[in-house]
């Protein structure tokens, strides 16, 4: 009786033995999933950086020219009159009509004090 449960406990060792190896490997197939897709993240992330890099750059080049055509406060003059007929200066709703005091076109034209 005794060598009976001996084989016994040896196939369960057996069955749950083949039971982690299939584990396992699906451990490695996802393992591999993720690596894959986070490379292909990691190199999505470096094109949109170089890109937000060179856009930045640029607008940089040109906000340097734009200030040299423009005379000194001649920009922010025409957006405070703009603002003071009732339209929106700030990036968020530009031009579109405002019915009260908007703190981020407030916020652009407290720049010009500075």
């Amino acid at each position: 009786m005794k060598k009976r449960q001996i084989f016994d406990q040896v196939m369960d060792m057996k069955k749950q033995i083949g039971e982690f190896y299939e584990q396992l490997g699906e451990l490695k197939n996802n393992l591999s999933t993720l690596l894959e897709e986070n490379h292909r993240l990691e190199m999505e992330n470096h094109h949109l950086r170089q890109r937000l890099d060179k856009q930045t750059e640029d607008v940089e080049n040109k906000s340097e020219t734009d200030e040299k055509d423009l005379a000194p406060g001649e920009g922010y003059d025409n957006l405070a009159r703009i603002y003071e007929e009732g339209f929106h200066i700030c990036n968020y709703e530009f031009g579109s009509p405002r019915d009260e005091d908007c703190i981020f076109c407030l916020d652009l034209l407290s720049k010009k004090n500075e």
